[in-house]
């Protein structure tokens, strides 16, 4: 239906296209609303008419989850809307907002079902049983699964946190409503008064995916490492000319889904002409711009290449940096020559967490150094990692 739908209102496949994102995320959104309430009201019928409260609960989870496909639906729209001078980076982190207004739904929800399911294991009771709701609720099963994987796809399509949020909700009410079915099953075949604890169980089901759903909102908003794979294709697109040496300092700042600002620094040589190395870099930028859908910027930082003395010292303050564990780095290395001692300048790249200080870094550093060459004096900047 979601396909269908999507081919007749949506005329793209270009994903990172914001009112693509926007037509798809009110499309699904709309389609959630319409299929949760037609789900509360007929396990609210069932529930009421068999006393169970395992089908109540799931009922009024499924009302949620229409809340929460509103709340989307209104994310997605103020989402899209353009930068102004109170917002210059535009309002694509609302979506993160109000993916996050649908886990705290979720977390409600899981609190008032167990809460409700505890009550009912102190007091049980036996549901009574019915074709009509065991029909409602393997109709509720297939519906859900139908739901997750249309909002498994495209969330994956137009890279959303709220889409993958949906979707994981609707895997846990999967999940959920089977538990309820087959509780329903126990409790009129073997009389085993099993719906409190089935209940107990949907609600933690509930709760783990709320908490879940609520991590994969929150940490854009507090500013999350960008993934490995856009890194990967940054470097690529960086690094398309043999004049750039190498890079570092990169910073990704998500403000929404297509709206990312990247900074880098671009290591190229020394002796070759400005200007042609500025239009290099403003071919990058605009190659960046072209397939990340982003706002680059890049600082050149021209390296000497070509000095016997000064690639014999990176060298040996490279091998002395790598007896040190875990993975740093090293970068912006200079020297300034002297009559009487010469400054090695650069920086290091010491990972968050790293066992050793960074004063103790940079004592180890400055001790190897001294014993290859006395006259060489550290001048050392110590930087933490912006990527994984």
């Amino acid at each position: 239906m979601v396909t269908l739908l999507a081919k007749l209102w949506i005329h793209s496949d270009n994903y990172k296209d914001s009112e693509v994102r926007e037509k798809y995320g009110i499309l699904c959104g709309a389609v959630g609303i319409f299929l949760n309430v037609l789900l509360f009201i007929g396990k609210f019928i069932a529930g009421t008419v068999s006393g169970a409260i395992s089908i109540t609960a799931d009922a009024f989870n499924n009302l949620s989850d229409a809340g929460s496909s509103f709340i989307s639906l209104i994310g997605f729209k103020l989402s899209g809307q353009e930068p102004d001078p109170e917002h210059p980076f535009g309002h694509g982190r609302i979506e993160y907002i109000s993916g996050l207004f649908v886990s705290v739904l979720i977390l409600l929800m899981a609190y008032e079902l167990i809460k409700s399911s505890v009550e009912k294991i102190l007091h049980p009771e036996l549901p009574e049983f019915g074709i009509m709701i065991v029909v409602i609720l393997i109709a509720s099963i297939a519906v859900k699964i139908y739901m997750f994987f249309y909002n498994h796809s495209v969330g994956k399509k137009i890279e959303s946190a709220t889409m993958a949020a949906t979707a994981k909700d609707s895997l846990s009410d999967t999940i959920a409503t089977s538990v309820v079915l087959i509780s329903t099953i126990v409790a009129y075949v073997w009389k085993i008064p099993v719906d409190g604890y089935c209940g107990l169980f949907v609600g933690v089901m509930i709760l783990l995916a709320g908490i879940s759903a609520m991590k994969d909102t929150v940490n854009p908003l507090l500013g999350q490492a960008p993934e490995e794979e856009l890194v990967e294709e940054i470097e690529k697109i960086v690094r398309c000319d043999d004049r750039i040496l190498g890079i570092h300092d990169l910073v990704v700042h998500d403000y929404g889904p297509g709206r990312l600002m990247i900074s880098l620094h671009a290591e190229v040589p020394y002796k070759e002409d400005i200007l042609e190395l500025h239009d290099l870099i403003d071919r990058i930028e605009f190659a960046l711009r072209r397939e990340l859908h982003c706002e680059p910027v890049i600082h050149m930082d021209p390296i000497v290449d070509d000095d016997t003395i000064i690639n014999e010292a990176k060298s040996e303050v490279i091998k002395i940096v790598q007896q040190l564990e875990g993975d740093i780095m090293l970068h912006d290395f200079r020297m300034v020559k002297g009559t009487t001692h010469s400054n090695l300048i650069f920086d290091i790249v010491v990972p968050h967490g790293y066992p050793l200080s960074d004063e103790e870094v940079k004592a180890f550093i400055e001790k190897k150094v001294k014993e290859y060459r006395e006259d060489y004096c550290c001048v050392i900047q110590v930087d933490k990692s912006f990527v994984k």
